[in-house]
């Protein structure tokens, strides 16, 4: 078959030094290692291509004469050009994130981000300034800071329904993607495989794969990770059971059990991610699974999705062996989070800002959401009432490009589900956050959004 010229996501940046051919080709193989281009597909002709990216069909010549060198393309003049092999999958090396120089200027609906705009100020200064009036310290806390520690421990109980006793440990991290690679590389055997959510936190699979871990893809749906489907043997579990990303799922009830049973007959650790559980709206927070099964569960927050990345401060709360065996990597790598954002976290914290600052999340994030959801009407949206993203399904790849290219010539930033997958990719669409963008920003992106998906 032929690959339609408008269903390759080919892109190229004319400032950079790469040459333009080299860039045609790096795209061309992408498209193959996503699944877009199969073993024996048609490209279109150099010509039809060039005049579609806007280039010289000399441009495309040189690439596709680069990728038949290489033996990816195959074919006779005259006869078309072919695909003759693909790149190995993508459990060997997950597809990079986007950076975020590559998006400025573009209004900001990718999720991840918080909603940086409704922080307190005056309480933000207050909090730098009493941290900076410490004097500085001659080492750091491989823990954490004591304060911050506590702090941590009072906001996971009030607000997650987790009491810290003598069976778990409260460690400072500097974020949940780093956390993930420290248990990897302190707490599970060289080699070890483990299960994540597939779509699921692909910086956490990095983390993973850089610990010499085998990564072993296991489908969501809407009840979350589909717990019967975790393979035998696994080390580790990965999961983001109160609200699955980037899909927005809940884990149910009865898999939540049926998890924690299954991790201590088989001995493995659950990794559970909690990277915004505090912002549910339809109901009060989800309890936790480390509320659950303290021995196997092993919890993960940040503030990076509550207040900001600024801070680089975050926790894990585990049982004592596994704390122990993290403190002891930090001894022999050298590494211990830096303490200026948990200073600041552990002022807003005791003088009342951070509840508060929850509390107003919880007002504002409704309205947003209701926002995007208005001029979605009409179109699937999945996802719980909770976080600050929602996704938008779409029926292929091709319309998941159109979708982003088609929003990205507009202003606005879309992330497309592909990406998100480790295995085989089965769920396309769009996840649209509606946190980092101003209100104002918010209210043209949605206008935008909902025209560009509809087309879609």
């Amino acid at each position: 078959m032929t690959t339609p010229a408008d269903e390759l996501p080919l892109t190229f940046d004319r400032a950079s030094a790469v040459p333009l051919a080299v860039q045609v080709a790096d795209g061309l193989r992408r498209a193959a290692g996503s699944g877009l281009l199969r073993r024996g597909d048609r490209l279109p002709s150099s010509r039809a291509l060039a005049a579609r990216l806007g280039v010289s069909r000399t441009v495309v010549a040189a690439a596709y004469d680069r990728l038949h060198a290489e033996g990816w393309l195959g074919g006779r003049p005259g006869s078309g050009t072919y695909l003759l092999a693909a790149p190995a999958a993508a459990p060997a090396a997950p597809a990079p994130l986007p950076s975020d120089t590559a998006h400025s200027g573009l209004i900001d609906l990718a999720p991840g981000a918080p909603c940086a705009t409704v922080i307190d100020r005056a309480a933000w200064r207050r909090a730098w300034r009493a941290a900076a009036d410490r004097l500085p310290a001659t080492r750091r806390d491989r823990a954490g800071e004591p304060a911050y520690r506590a702090a941590v421990a009072e906001h996971l109980l009030r607000h997650r329904g987790l009491a810290a006793g003598p069976e778990v440990t409260v460690l400072a991290t500097t974020g949940t993607g780093a956390a993930v690679a420290e248990i990897a590389a302190a707490a599970l055997p060289p080699g070890a495989a483990v299960a994540v959510e597939d779509p699921g936190y692909q910086r956490a699979v990095g983390g993973f794969l850089a610990a010499g871990l085998r990564v072993l893809p296991v489908p969501v749906d809407d009840g979350g990770l589909r717990v019967d489907l975790i393979p035998d043997g696994v080390a580790a579990v990965y999961c983001t059971p109160a609200h699955q990303f980037p899909l927005g799922s809940r884990m149910s009830a009865e898999r939540r059990v049926h998890l924690v049973d299954l991790a201590r007959e088989r001995r493995f650790l659950v990794l559970e991610d909690d990277y915004d559980g505090e912002l549910r709206y339809d109901t009060a927070p989800l309890p936790l699974l480390a509320a659950l099964a303290p021995d196997v569960v092993v919890h993960l927050g940040t503030t990076s999705k509550i207040l900001s990345p600024t801070l680089g401060a975050g926790w894990l709360v585990a049982a004592p062996e596994v704390a122990a065996a993290v403190l002891a990597h930090r001894d022999r790598t050298g590494t211990a989070p830096s303490p200026a954002g948990q200073l600041v976290l552990a002022e807003l914290a005791a003088h009342g800002d951070l509840a508060g600052h929850l509390r107003k999340l919880r007002r504002v994030m409704p309205a947003r959401r209701a926002l995007l959801l208005d001029h979605l009407t009409g179109l699937e949206v999945l996802g719980d009432d909770a976080g600050s993203h929602l996704v938008v399904p779409l029926p292929g790849a091709a319309a998941e490009h159109a979708a982003v290219r088609a929003a990205a010539a507009r202003g606005v930033l879309f992330d497309g589900l592909a990406r998100h997958h480790l295995g085989e990719r089965h769920r396309f669409g769009v996840a649209l956050g509606y946190s980092a963008a101003s209100e104002s920003e918010l209210a043209v992106a949605a206008r935008i959004a909902g025209e560009c998906l509809r087309r879609s």
